[in-house]
């Protein structure tokens, strides 16, 4: 098996009359794995998705995929690669069951479409035709049909968007075992949750660009803060004593405690803050631990204003 990224971006550049959709933007994704490519509304996700799935080409930059050119290798590509789009694609007249046979006659080593049917939930759904299936079971239907080949790589537009929490969980569940499997699975997604849980990479992008990438764990950091609340006044001067080096500490609102750890918050560090306040006669309570999240990092990077 290749050792090189199923998809490699470099300089990728695409606009729209003076708009710059995609601007000098470079990622890659590594095989076997999954990457999600997270970013505000207009920030360019889709249109890099759209280019490596050959079906608009790039002003400029490079792009390999399966170490393959998306446009002059799309025959070569095409039995190898699953699409799931945001919308459409399904004609609306075919009933479930019929368009996801057919959609399997096309591979030489398909998932069952029955057991595929069942695992998402639509086995009661085979004889419905498409356009009378609910906007969830249209959504899984899509996904049923990009992974039904076996695909060695997966692109996968907002899987879950509009799903209930059931049918997310089941989405989730289904693309660990693709991952699992062998297959590449790149995503895109406004749920930064989904992103935490389900990928291997995460890549930020806003304005066209990355503006950061890594492991969910590498992006959040380790730094993480203690709260509790306690009687007003503490000495927060001597509770820091008792931290490591760099942390801070704040009250705010009175009697609700903040404590910013720099470094990890482990069983030695909460002993510390738990003897500190039996010396101190100090009842802890409501003492909880947080660490920042992908959202953190995602609004930090990307700004908190709405985007049209």
């Amino acid at each position: 098996m290749s050792t090189a990224p199923a998809v490699e971006i470099s300089g990728l550049v695409k606009r729209y009359g003076q708009v710059a959709a995609v601007a000098d933007l470079s990622l890659r994704a590594e095989r076997a794995r999954v990457t999600a490519i997270v970013g505000p509304n207009g920030a360019g996700k889709t249109t890099t998705i759209e280019i490596c799935e050959g079906y608009r080409r790039p002003d400029s930059g490079t792009i390999r995929v399966l170490g393959l050119d998306p446009v002059r290798d799309a025959k070569a590509l095409r039995p190898r690669v699953g699409v799931m789009l945001q919308s459409g694609g399904v004609p609306t007249s075919a009933r479930t069951g019929e368009y996801l046979n057919v959609m399997a006659s096309f591979h030489a080593r398909p998932i069952d479409p029955h057991l595929l049917l069942d695992r998402l939930g639509l086995s009661g759904c085979a004889r419905i035709p498409f356009k009378r299936l609910s906007g969830g079971q249209q959504q899984r239907l899509s996904l049923a049909a990009a992974v039904i080949g076996r695909p060695d790589l997966a692109f996968l537009d907002e899987p879950t968007a509009g799903l209930d929490p059931q049918a997310r969980h089941v989405t989730w569940d289904l693309i660990a075992a693709l991952r699992a499997a062998g297959t590449t699975v790149i995503l895109t997604t406004h749920y930064l949750e989904e992103a935490e849980r389900l990928a291997d990479m995460v890549a930020i992008v806003d304005n066209g660009t990355l503006v950061n990438s890594g492991s969910p764990a590498e992006l959040t950091g380790s730094d993480g803060q203690v709260r509790f609340r306690a009687e007003p006044g503490l000495d927060l001067d001597g509770l820091l004593a008792a931290l490591p080096a760099g942390s801070a500490a704040k009250e705010s609102p009175a009697g609700h405690y903040v404590l910013e750890v720099h470094g990890p918050v482990d069983p030695r560090l909460i002993a510390s803050v738990t003897a500190w306040c039996a010396e101190h006669g100090v009842l802890a309570q409501n003492l909880r631990i947080e660490t920042r999240t992908l959202e953190d990092v995602f609004l930090e990077l990307t700004g908190r204003e709405m985007r049209s």
